[in-house]
């Protein structure tokens, strides 16, 4: 457990250190006030878990070090369901409703969409 505890830590820094960037890099080349990182880091997330989760049930052996630190860690890290909600709760303060409901279900439609792609690619 702790050895796996280690994994996931080192996955998670990665992880969040790929995210910072990436999504710097696309808010500060995107206008307007709908959060295109946030957006961007999140369903290429999903689109990840969706690769590995597809190559585990391909049968692909996939070490439980390798699935916590890709996995629980790199992809936890990855992704923010707190930074989406804080941005969905900012958008709603400012009065942009429109703004909200088009990104919390685009949010979910394409992550959902972009997992089940993953497995489906991995599969192939």
């Amino acid at each position: 457990m702790w050895a796996n505890l280690l994994w996931v830590m080192a996955g998670s820094a990665v992880g969040g250190g790929c995210r910072y960037l990436l999504s710097n890099v696309i808010t500060e080349h995107s206008a307007g006030c709908f959060p295109w990182g946030t957006f961007v880091v999140n369903i290429a997330g999903c689109l990840l878990i969706g690769i590995l989760f597809g190559l585990i049930e391909r049968g692909v052996d996939i070490s439980p070090e390798l699935r916590a630190l890709l996995i629980t860690g790199f992809c936890g890290g990855f992704t923010t369901f707190s930074t989406f909600a804080h941005e969905n709760y900012l958008l709603f303060s400012d009065s942009r409703f429109w703004i909200v409901f088009v990104y919390a279900v685009a949010s979910f439609a394409v992550g959902l969409l972009l997992a089940h792609a993953g497995h489906a690619l991995a599969r192939i």
